[in-house]
């Protein structure tokens, strides 16, 4: 699970974001060689297929040179890849389910359900925008929600961590959450 997105890295696939939209193919071709692996890895872990998992990563990247010029990306650019290839891995899956089976009847892995992988995928997708989310609030704010997240700790045990009340945690717990969820909705309002 990747919790940490540096700043670095934003500022860097936004930079070569803006470049793709001006047609610029050393930028797609950064963006390929920094993402590409990542995303096969992703498709053939799901689809045990070769072939079909690179089909899957060459369909997102040519959706994504195609398109770019009408889209904009406020989050992660790993995030909106990452997305593409799982909606496309579950229309493969619905498209070619006996192909499917049978690779992953070859692999000796039992053949999760669609609704399995579906939630899967989405789970690892919804932890990473949340510890996107939660890198961006004020250090405080951040440090409680870790370790809410992070540990069994309760408040009275955060609070004699963090050298603060109580009150404090619980304050800006209640805070941070009302900033992720207007940070989630702007997140749903771009897909």
């Amino acid at each position: 699970m990747e919790k940490n997105f540096p700043d670095y890295v934003r500022n860097e696939d936004h930079a070569l974001f803006l470049l793709i939209k001006k047609r610029d193919k050393d930028a797609f071709a950064a963006v390929y060689q920094k993402y590409h692996r990542y995303l096969y890895s992703l498709a053939v872990k799901y689809l045990k297929d070769a072939q079909l998992a690179e089909d899957a990563v060459q369909h997102v990247f040519v959706k994504l040179w195609e398109t770019t010029k009408n889209i904009e990306i406020e989050i992660n650019l790993k995030n909106y890849l990452y997305t593409m290839t799982k909606n496309y891995i579950l229309n493969t899956i619905r498209d070619h389910k006996e192909e499917i089976s049978l690779s992953y009847a070859n692999a000796q892995i039992d053949i999760p359900g669609q609704d399995d992988i579906i939630k899967a995928l989405e789970d690892k997708q919804m932890r990473s925008i949340l510890y996107q989310g939660v890198e961006s609030l004020p250090p405080q704010k951040k440090e409680v929600c870790l370790r809410k997240l992070e540990t069994t700790d309760s408040n009275q045990q955060i609070a004699d961590k963090m050298g603060i009340s109580v009150h404090t945690v619980k304050s800006h717990y209640q805070e941070s959450v009302k900033i992720l969820r207007s940070y989630f909705q702007q997140i749903k309002m771009m897909t």
